[in-house]
């Protein structure tokens, strides 16, 4: 019998999603929720373990792991693409990568709701008013608002869709962004520096990879209007996190909305956590009802298909 382990199960409801019961017999489950960042301490707590599920990239699978989990056989990610796994160093040590379905909106969902949570004030409102307090605050609008898109791929375009459903004019930028696409989403197509000073929300849609890392350094969030909102759902290293912690202890700008980091889980003495003129989620983006399912589901079919011998939704080097 093979052995799985399911590892960063945060909600603690991994077995609720999917059917693991259809692998009885040939397969035994364990599932950890806690997170393990030593991978020294993580290569001991999973070296019996032919097969390990992970959710999104909670966990890198760096080619040093891989050499510490000889048994190792199988790894399935969430989503069909993963930067954190070395799936070339997968390869050399013959294990075998896969993917499961991911949904293309739950991202953009959480955006808008970030979005109105800070230019509302909804979580500072809410606390207030189960403390006894009424309107505490005045919150800001957004139709006539400039919505401003770094990265306007698949993301980026439902959030434009919305703010322009609001009624707000909406600009884009990003390296390699046409405007073509712009036209297609009704985005206008400008620079990068016109971008974040014209906007009065500006909202990153990137993948993070070589091009992206720290793309957004102090000298471009300087230049953003001192009532403007940032907001990243994307991938923390985008963005220069001291330079972005900076302006908003200075309140350089009016706030932020944030759901990634450069360290996540986020460490608890972290200055998000203490800063007021933010609304921070702990990487929400993905993390529906109807995405677990289809993460688990994929992961369970991708277990059976292995072991029958002809496995789906592998992800080659």
């Amino acid at each position: 019998m093979k052995r799985c382990a399911i590892i960063d199960d945060y909600q603690e409801c991994a077995l609720q999603m999917a059917d693991w019961g259809s692998l009885e017999g040939d397969v035994e489950v364990t599932v950890f929720k806690d997170h393990v960042a030593s991978e020294d301490e993580l290569a001991r707590r999973l070296e019996g373990f032919e097969i390990i599920c992970i959710m999104r990239e909670r966990t890198p699978f760096p080619r040093t792991l891989f050499e510490k989990l000889p048994r190792l056989e199988l790894l399935l990610t969430s989503g069909m693409r993963n930067f954190s796994i070395d799936v070339a160093a997968a390869a050399d040590n013959n294990v075998t990568v896969c993917g499961s379905p991911s949904l293309g909106t739950p991202t953009s969902e959480l955006t808008w709701g970030l979005i109105l949570g800070l230019a509302r004030f909804i979580p500072l409102e809410d606390r207030s008013t189960r403390l006894g307090s009424w309107q505490r605050t005045i919150g800001y609008g957004m139709h006539g608002k400039t919505l401003a898109i770094l990265g306007l791929g698949r993301l980026g375009g439902q959030v434009a869709t919305v703010g322009k459903a609001f009624g707000m004019d909406v600009i884009a930028w990003s390296q390699n962004l046409t405007a073509e696409r712009c036209a297609e989403i009704g985005a206008e197509l400008v620079n990068k520096q016109e971008l974040f000073e014209r906007a009065d929300v500006l909202s990153v849609h990137l993948i993070l990879g070589d091009r992206t890392r720290g793309l957004v350094q102090a000298e471009d969030l300087a230049r953003m209007k001192s009532s403007a909102y940032f907001v990243n759902t994307s991938r923390g290293p985008i963005v220069n996190e001291a330079a972005l912690i900076d302006v908003l202890e200075r309140e350089a700008i009016a706030g932020a909305a944030l759901d990634v980091y450069d360290v996540e889980p986020l460490p608890l003495d972290h200055p998000f956590r203490r800063l007021e003129n933010t609304v921070i989620t702990p990487h929400l983006g993905y993390v529906s009802v109807e995405n677990y399912q289809g993460f688990y589901g994929g992961m369970v079919d991708n277990i059976q298909a292995w072991l029958d011998g002809a496995p789906t939704g592998v992800i080659d080097p």
